[in-house]
């Protein structure tokens, strides 16, 4: 049985959440965060998408807005993996599926 480091796994969670939210595969990225992860991140999810597009009319492109939101996910997802440890696989997993987008 491998050792799962909940912090890291939130951390690169964040970082993969916010690349998904705003590439051109957003769509189908969300529908999985929908079904393995419920309504409710799928929520902050495609509100942290808007945030990004915001930011992008707005300012071009500032990097802030993008750190800013990846803060905000690695608190959410290490909350989240804390009162659910068994969704370990699953973030690594949309990790994994974000990173090759």
């Amino acid at each position: 049985m491998a050792v799962i480091h909940q912090p890291r796994v939130a951390w690169d969670g964040a970082r993969a959440i916010v690349r998904a939210a705003g590439s051109a595969h957003y769509e189908g990225f969300a529908n999985r965060v929908l079904q393995q992860l419920g309504s409710g991140v799928y929520g902050d999810f495609a509100d942290t998408r808007q945030r990004l597009l915001t930011a992008y009319v707005e300012t071009g492109g500032d990097r802030y807005v993008a750190d800013v939101e990846a803060g905000k996910w690695r608190v959410r997802l290490e909350d989240l993996l804390h009162e659910r440890p068994e969704l370990s696989v699953v973030i690594l997993g949309l990790t994994e599926e974000a990173f090759e987008l």
